[in-house]
């Protein structure tokens, strides 16, 4: 007999158990939406962070987290353009997603974790990327409040994500053309509600100021925030400050 269970997009067990499912084609899908730019976009936030470790006189072969870190490109990117870490963690709550991690050109160490409540102590990490998971997670304040407690003092929290559309092209994009074409790829290669949901996500998520403002009542200064592709996706680098 078939369950009537109602799939509610908020439940953090369904949102695991989608991405569970649509692990295997999680990046090629990626790319293919956003024409490859995500490549790109990876590529600057990690050449942001080499350049600011730099001018602060840091070693950019520090200790890394790659949060809500699905299949680890994150973490590839930035060992790429930053050398291999002292310590590397790529951690994610889909156990589906780390493994496709597996084979990747990383030293970053698979965890499954809650990302509103991280099993490191504190000042763990030199630098913690974030690529488009923080709308993922239920309490966005509680992930940023965990994010600075495992930074060490001056570390970076780099954020690339989509956020809650407010300019007229952006408003346009998320609720005229994506909700047309991205389920229908979704539903083509992998699964039509998953996608749905991504959308959504996105249409009720902070915009990037709100976010900002957040981040800064939980101990973090703004570095910069940039637009990538007229702002359809934002890079936000943050810094932890001395207290929090």
């Amino acid at each position: 007999m078939a369950s009537s269970t109602k799939k509610d997009p908020n439940d953090k067990s369904y949102v695991r158990a989608m991405f569970d499912e649509i692990s295997a084609r999680y990046d090629f899908l990626n790319h293919s939406l956003s024409c490859f730019q995500d490549i790109l976009w990876r590529r600057a936030c990690c050449k942001e962070i080499r350049r600011e470790l730099v001018r602060q006189g840091h070693d950019c072969c520090g200790r890394l987290l790659d949060l809500c870190g699905g299949t680890g490109d994150f973490a590839v990117t930035y060992e790429k353009f930053n050398g291999v870490q002292k310590k590397a963690v790529l951690g994610d709550f889909s156990y589906g997603m780390l493994k496709g991690a597996a084979g990747k050109k990383t030293s970053a160490v698979p965890v499954q974790l809650d990302a509103m409540k991280m099993p490191f102590a504190e000042d763990s990490f030199d630098v913690v990327l974030n690529g488009f998971g923080m709308r993922n997670v239920p309490d966005v304040n509680g992930a940023l409040k965990e994010s600075a407690r495992v930074l060490s003092e001056g570390g970076y929290l780099q954020i690339l994500e989509f956020f809650s559309p407010r300019s007229a092209f952006n408003n346009f994009f998320y609720k005229v053309l994506a909700p047309l074409f991205i389920p229908v790829m979704g539903a083509f290669f992998s699964k039509r509600d998953a996608y749905e949901y991504l959308v959504n996500s996105v249409l009720n998520f902070l915009p990037v100021s709100d976010f900002v403002k957040l981040a800064e009542e939980n101990g973090f200064e703004l570095v910069h925030v940039k637009p990538c592709f007229f702002g359809v996706a934002y890079r936000v680098l943050l810094r932890k400050r001395g207290s929090v």
